[in-house]
């Protein structure tokens, strides 16, 4: 399996300097490299292949010296991904769908370079080709063999994010099996009966961002009072980012620990945005990231992981199978044909349980019906 590390850096002022040279080099490149592939189309329908740009480097290092400061296989990353996002726009054309051209990189749309095989060693600290060794904060040792080293910088704070390659060791089996229904007033329920708490953390820090988006609006462009307000009101996202995800993967390992077999909803999160009334509260309550956090370390424990239709999951009569018709707002499910009471998330949980023991085959259908 794969899996992404991350790790905080702290580097001299020289090493920063060093870092954000060789970031500015690598967006430029990218810049020119997707400048040369947009012209070349244009004028006389060309297109420029991955080594045919990887070729170009060497000549570009003429133009730009900058660029010999840079990693020759960083630079060749580069390339890379301008590919990549090329290959991902025709792919979605041919898909039918309407993507946007490739863009060019500001200052603030480019934050990170990678090492994909050489250049890096980590020994008490991590040494990079043409920096040379950063101080870094292993909080815990990286296991596996490491393919790639990614230098990101996030406002003001340079971090190492290292893709490692290793084999998982499955946990011990369990024979429980859970359904769990997410929402807003419960961020989820369980049909064991147990709720974990809406923390909503974007509501929480909602007045000090808005406050500081203000002041920050006060500010005339280009002054440093400017760039001070702006690394605050980066840090508030950065704070309610960073305990979100701390939130969803210490809940997504309880259950994981936990139960033999997850049962989730596949959610259209997307189309469910464009309810204006709920849309902040649903991307607060980051579903997507929960369910995918879910999903992977269901894998790497060797626990079995479900997603089923949302359809009909709450008008559906966990007992006797009868459909309830009822309104978002109505918090409690009745069924006047078998006379079941109980919360409604709870009732949308045992019927998602029971999806996924179907669509196992564990539970014979006809019970469903």
């Amino acid at each position: 399996m794969d899996k992404a590390l991350k790790y905080r850096l702290y580097p001299t002022k020289h090493q920063a300097n060093l870092l954000q040279t060789q970031l500015d080099g690598c967006r430029w490149l990218y810049n020119t490299l997707l400048g040369e592939r947009k012209g070349a189309w244009e004028k006389e329908q060309k297109s420029f292949s991955y080594f045919k740009q990887c070729q170009r480097i060497t000549e570009l290092k003429a133009e730009q010296p900058n660029l010999n400061n840079v990693y020759s296989q960083v630079l060749q990353n580069v390339a890379d991904r301008l590919d990549k996002t090329f290959r991902a726009f025709f792919r979605r054309v041919r898909a039918g769908e309407t993507p946007g051209y490739p863009r060019f990189k500001g200052y603030n749309r480019y934050d990170s370079f990678t090492y994909t095989q050489f250049g890096f060693s980590l020994n008490g600290s991590l040494r990079l080709a043409k920096v040379g060794g950063v101080k870094i904060k292993l909080h815990r040792q990286p296991f596996g063999e490491i393919s790639t080293c990614t230098i990101r910088r996030q406002n003001n704070k340079w971090y190492a994010c290292f893709a490692t390659e290793y084999e998982p060791e499955p946990l011990p089996p369990s024979g429980k099996d859970v359904g769990i229904d997410v929402g807003l007033e419960s961020f989820a329920t369980m049909s064991t009966g147990d709720k974990i708490p809406n923390p909503r953390f974007f509501r929480t820090d909602e007045k000090a961002l808005a406050k500081a988006q203000r002041k920050l609006f006060r500010m005339e462009k280009g002054t440093p009072e400017r760039h001070k307000a702006k690394k605050v009101v980066s840090r508030i996202h950065e704070r309610i980012a960073n305990r979100r995800h701390n939130f969803i993967h210490q809940e997504a390992r309880k259950v994981v620990n936990t139960f033999g077999l997850i049962a989730v909803e596949k959610l259209n999160i997307k189309g469910m945005l464009g309810n204006h009334c709920l849309a902040k509260s649903i991307a607060d309550a980051s579903w997507g990231q929960f369910i995918n956090t879910l999903s992977v370390k269901a894998e790497e424990a060797g626990r079995e992981f479900v997603a089923v239709s949302p359809n009909g999951t709450s008008q559906l009569c966990s007992r006797c199978h009868s459909i309830v018709p009822k309104e978002l707002n109505v918090r409690v499910h009745f069924c006047p044909a078998c006379g079941l009471v109980l919360d409604r998330d709870l009732n949308s949980a045992y019927n998602i349980l029971a999806l996924g023991l179907q669509s196992l085959g564990k539970v014979p259908r006809s019970l469903l019906l």
